[in-house]
C-alpha cells in the first residue's frame, strides 16, 4: 500500500467532483460517506449524492428518507464545515431540467400529470442517467453567482456500480451525438466536459478478494480506455494483522509453540484444555492461510499502479460513529 502521507496533505487538492464506484457487496456506500465526512473535516461544505433510489444515505447517517431536496445531515469534525445529502431521482430532475433550460414552469408539472415524465425516464434509453448526471453537473457548477442555491466545495457521488460505471459517466456523449445543435448539444458537452477534467476523480472500492480486485482491475482498464479520470482504489473491510510474519509462518505450518499458549492462557486466568488449546491453534491457522490470500491481493492491487487506500474492518459495525472513524482515516492517508 502506498504508505500514509502527512496530516494536512491530500492527493486530489483539485478535484470538485469525487465519484465513488465498487462491485456490489464492497461497502462503496459506506466509503463515499467517509470520504464526504473528511472532506467537510477540511472546512468543507460537502454534498454526498446518491442516483440509485436505495436511500442508502438516510440509513448510514440515521436520518429520516431524503426528498429531492439537499439537506444538511453530518458537520465535520473538529469544527470543520458541514455534509448535505440529495438523493436524486430522474423525474424531479427532468422537471428542473425543463424549468431551468426551457423555462417549463407549469407546463413541465403538467406533463408530469399525462405521464409523459415517467415515460421519458424509463422507457427513453439513457435519459435517466442523463437526467441524473446533469443534476450532478448544476451542482459542481454553481458559484456565488448562482441564484438561490448553495455553493459547495466537493461533491461527491455514491455512483452505480463498476460493471456500470463507464456507462453511466459516458451517456452524454451519446447524447450529444444526436443532438449536433441548440441547448441539449451545450448541456451533453458541458457535462462531459466536466467528467473527464481534472476536477473529476473516481475512486474504486475494493475488498481483498479475487472477484473484486478483478472487476477493480477491468474497471480501471476501462475507465482509461474511455479517458475518464482514474482516481484512487480503497481496500475496505480490512482485516487487522493479529500475527507477525514469522508467527504466521509458524502458523501455517502447525508449529506454533503449544506450551508458550498455554502459559499465556495460565496468566490470563483461563484453563488451557486441551480442546481450548487445539481451538486456538486452528484459529490461528485459518487466521494465517486467509492473511496470505489477502497479501496476494494487495499485490495486484499495487500493481494497478493508483493511489491506495485502506480503511479497516470495524468489529461493531457502521454508525454515524464508525463514518467519522474512517473519515478520519482517509485523511490520515492523504485522501481528503
Amino acid at each position: 500500500m502506498t504508505s500514509p502521507t502527512t496530516e494536512h496533505d491530500t492527493d486530489w487538492g483539485d478535484v470538485r467532483l469525487h465519484v465513488v464506484t465498487g462491485k456490489g457487496g464492497t461497502g462503496k456506500s459506506t466509503v463515499a460517506a467517509a470520504l464526504a465526512l473528511a472532506l467537510a473535516s477540511r472546512g468543507k461544505t460537502v454534498l454526498l449524492c446518491e442516483v440509485e433510489d436505495r436511500q442508502g444515505i438516510a440509513q448510514l447517517f440515521d436520518v429520516p428518507p431524503l426528498p429531492y431536496e439537499e439537506r444538511r445531515i453530518a458537520a465535520g469534525p473538529n469544527d470543520g464545515g458541514d455534509v448535505y445529502a440529495l438523493a436524486i431521482e430522474p423525474e424531479s430532475a427532468l422537471l428542473e431540467y425543463l424549468s431551468m433550460y426551457y423555462r417549463l414552469g407549469r407546463a413541465g408539472k403538467a406533463l408530469d400529470r399525462f405521464g409523459v415524465i415517467d415515460f421519458a425516464t424509463t422507457i427513453a434509453p439513457g435519459v435517466r442517467d442523463v437526467l441524473l448526471t446533469g443534476k450532478i453537473y448544476e451542482a459542481v457548477q454553481r458559484n456565488k453567482r448562482t441564484k438561490n442555491a448553495r455553493e459547495y466545495d466537493a461533491v461527491v457521488l455514491d455512483a452505480p456500480p463498476t460493471g456500470r460505471i463507464t456507462q453511466f459517466l459516458n451517456v452524454n456523449s451519446e447524447l450529444a451525438g444526436l443532438a449536433k445543435v441548440g441547448p441539449i448539444r451545450t448541456q451533453a458537452d458541458n457535462v462531459m466536459g466536466l467528467l473527464h477534467s481534472k476536477r473529476t476523480a473516481v475512486h474504486l472500492v475494493t475488498v481483498l478478494e479475487d472477484m473484486p480486485v478483478q472487476e477493480t482491475a477491468d474497471g480501471i482498464d476501462e475507465l482509461r480506455r474511455q479517458q475518464l479520470p482514474v482516481g484512487g482504489v480503497v481496500v475496505n473491510l480490512a482485516r487487522r494483522a493479529e500475527l507477525g510474519d514469522e508467527e504466521r509462518d509458524q502458523a501455517m505450518a502447525g508449529e506454533l509453540d503449544r506450551d508458550a499458549i498455554e502459559a499465556e492462557l495460565q496468566r490470563a486466568g483461563v484453563k488451557p484444555t486441551d480442546t481450548l488449546v487445539r481451538g486456538l491453534l486452528e484459529e490461528a491457522r485459518e487466521h494465517a492461510e486467509r492473511r496470505e490470500l489477502e497479501d496476494e491481493q494487495r499485490k495486484r492491487i499495487n500493481a494497478l499502479d493508483v493511489p491506495t487506500y485502506e480503511l479497516p474492518r470495524l468489529p461493531d459495525g457502521i454508525d454515524l460513529g464508525a463514518l467519522y472513524e474512517l473519515a478520519a482515516e482517509l485523511c490520515k492517508q492523504g485522501m481528503a
